[in-house]
């Protein structure tokens, strides 16, 4: 199966949050993955909060790819 959409973070709850939210700010939409708080929800999931995964579609990819940069710093 070929997916339009790319991850392109994984990590931590605050950067990913903070990249969300830089997204948002020019317009693209990302999809949150958050197995943990799938579980939560399902009742079976920790409470601990752990990493996320954030994807974007394909023709958003390289913009988002600068947001991502800039704020882990690499």
């Amino acid at each position: 199966m070929n997916s339009k959409y790319t991850r392109i973070f994984s990590g931590s709850f605050i950067l990913a949050q903070t990249i969300e939210n830089q997204l948002k700010e020019i317009g693209i939409i990302p999809v949150i993955k958050d197995d943990s708080e799938s579980g939560r929800l399902a009742g079976f999931g920790s409470a601990i909060q752990e990493n996320q995964e954030i994807y974007v579609h394909a023709d958003e990819l390289a913009t988002a790819q600068s947001i991502v940069q800039k704020v882990i710093g690499n």
